[in-house]
């Protein structure tokens, strides 16, 4: 499966790379504040779902620009196609493919591949986490002094909300902020040790699927309870360092 899958990303990653490399061509539309959808975004969910189905008969999909196969299987594929179209559509590299496999409650596998930065991150539950192929070590101590979190807070939160989000994180936690447009660099960042951890209000599980069961496996802990958390609504979590996580929750983050 893994390598099956590795291929899938590869092959996504080269497509979307084609319509990178002609932006001015790419049509874009708007689906809200600050949240895009390109043809490159279509194309590339179009051709992981193809390849899924036939490697998965049996298995559900859930993609992020439509894709809906329900499955017999009890397993759900969950594709974002271009996680970080905004940075995709402004020539920035922070955008990736994002494939997560979520079975028996919880996503248990994922891949992530980042074409324009040369960054393949995946594994999961029973497969070492990988980064291009080489062994990730697991996640070090947190240090509070030098604490950053990765964030990403939807335009839909009233702007009050948004700000006290921010209080909350740099004045009661003490944290330093990364804001990177995109969850799976901001996770691909967690997994290379970059951040402490990260913090989602209004993300969807395709946002986060591929990267989350790698980052779980270095160690990281999260608060979502997934037997209560329906695959499409809207996520107010944080996954991180134990201890990192355990700060966000006294501090009245999440």
């Amino acid at each position: 499966m893994f390598d099956l899958l590795t291929h899938i990303a590869h092959d996504a990653g080269r497509l979307a790379l084609d319509h990178f490399g002609r932006l001015t061509e790419v049509v874009v539309e708007e689906k809200g504040p600050l949240d895009l959808v390109t043809i490159a975004d279509r194309a590339v969910e179009a051709l992981v779902t193809e390849r899924l189905r036939a490697a998965f008969p049996a298995d559900g999909i859930m993609g992020e620009e439509g894709a809906r196969h329900p499955g017999t299987s009890g397993r759900v594929w969950v594709i974002d196609p271009i996680d970080g179209t905004f940075n995709f559509v402004r020539g920035g590299r922070q955008w990736a493919v994002s494939i997560g496999l979520f079975a028996e409650g919880r996503p248990i596998f994922g891949i992530v591949h980042a074409p324009a930065a040369g960054a393949t991150l995946a594994g999961g539950l029973n497969h070492l986490p990988l980064m291009n192929g080489q062994p990730l070590p697991p996640l070090g101590p947190f240090r509070p002094a030098r604490g950053v979190v990765g964030l990403s807070v939807s335009p839909l939160f009233a702007s009050a909300e948004r700000q006290e989000i921010l209080r909350r994180i740099t004045d009661e936690a003490g944290l330093m902020l990364r804001i990177c447009n995109a969850s799976t660099w901001s996770l691909i960042e967690l997994a290379t040790g970059e951040v402490d951890g990260h913090i989602g209000f209004g993300e969807r599980a395709w946002d986060v699927m591929g990267a989350l069961p790698v980052v779980m496996a270095l160690g990281a802990q999260g608060t979502l309870d997934w037997s209560a958390t329906p695959l499409m609504e809207r996520l107010r979590h944080v996954v991180g360092k134990p201890d990192l996580v355990a700060l966000c929750q006294k501090s009245g983050i999440i």
